[in-house]
């Protein structure tokens, strides 16, 4: 049953385009992608941004009159990617792209259905990230005094705000996050990150006393509605992402944010944050749930306003 789903997905992305992938490269990517579901254990929104990029992929190939993986050059697809930064796709977009073809030909070629790599040779999408956005201290602080915590409402988003903050947490695994997985008395929490992996993060006494107020004022909610999650709606149903994502930029206009803010912003600042103060990047990397360490690397830039302060207290002409 997952196998059938999962080709008919890959022919619902490609059958958007004019030009559809054809019948063996859709057969090729249901076998990597059932593999990549059932041997790696990726989550199904890592299984669904592969299909998404190689669905468009498969559509390129075919606009090229490529039916046969065989036949694709190197620069073919360095072709793909040019098509699709023309066509508006972003720096990120484009590296997951190329990171989505490169782990494709190298399982295909594993299995001895393609006769070689042809993707070793292109460079590593890491080159392409940009920095990410983060938040000053201050402007942390603006956000996370802005809900009303008086109201049953302000008070869920008060916890939300300030466990993100404190945790680091991925906005998935804040919306799965379930009452059996707290400790505030120990201070840590359990979460199910991305391949299924379970990892212990521990928990700010800020966030703690946020979390358990609001816990107290749900109470009778969730006992009528016997969900097992931490955070509710209206409705007493867990919260989806995109509801996560609206609650942090409201409050982030009402601070004044002029950045775009994101549940991943909270994230990218918890890492920042930890690392300006003089965290061990090892540390970093266990709390954050990365695999690779050089995922994590990419935190160790400092803020602006840090370089501006070294510069001035240390040169002798600032």
């Amino acid at each position: 049953m997952k196998r059938k789903n999962l080709l008919r997905r890959l022919k619902t992305a490609t059958s958007e385009s004019k030009t559809p992938a054809s019948g063996k490269f859709v057969d090729a990517v249901r076998d990597f992608l059932f593999y990549l579901s059932v041997e790696r254990g990726l989550a199904k929104n890592s299984i669904d941004a592969y299909r998404c990029d190689l669905g468009k992929y498969g559509s390129f190939l075919s606009k090229q009159g490529i039916g046969d993986l065989n036949l694709v050059q190197t620069k073919d697809i360095t072709q793909f990617l040019i098509y699709e930064r023309n066509a508006g796709s972003e720096a990120a977009t484009l590296a997951r792209a190329l990171v989505a073809v490169k782990i494709l030909h190298r399982f295909l070629t594993r299995e001895k259905k393609l006769k070689r790599d042809v993707t070793v040779t292109l460079d590593s999408p890491r080159l392409w990230k940009r920095l990410p956005v983060f938040l000053s201290r201050m402007e942390m602080e603006k956000i996370l005094s802005k809900p009303n915590g008086r109201t049953m409402t302000g008070c869920r988003d008060r916890a939300i705000l300030e466990l993100f903050y404190s945790t680091g947490l991925r906005v998935s695994e804040l919306v799965n996050l379930r009452v059996d997985g707290l400790n505030l008395d120990a201070g840590f929490l359990k979460c199910v990150g991305k391949g299924s992996k379970e990892r212990l993060v521990p928990v700010g006494s800020a966030a703690k006393e946020a979390v358990a107020r609001y816990l107290d004022r749900v109470k009778s909610e969730r006992a009528k509605s016997g969900s097992s999650f931490v955070f509710l709606g209206r409705r007493r149903s867990p919260l989806t992402r995109m509801t996560v994502w609206n609650i942090i930029r409201r409050y982030s206009k009402l601070a004044r944010i002029s950045k775009t803010v994101s549940p991943h912003t909270f994230r990218h600042s918890f890492a920042t944050h930890l690392l300006e103060g003089g965290a061990d990047l090892r540390v970093v990397q266990e709390l954050l749930g990365h695999a690779d360490i050089a995922t994590t690397q990419i935190y160790t830039h400092v803020s602006q306003d840090r370089l501006k302060s070294v510069h001035e207290q240390f040169h002798p002409r600032p």
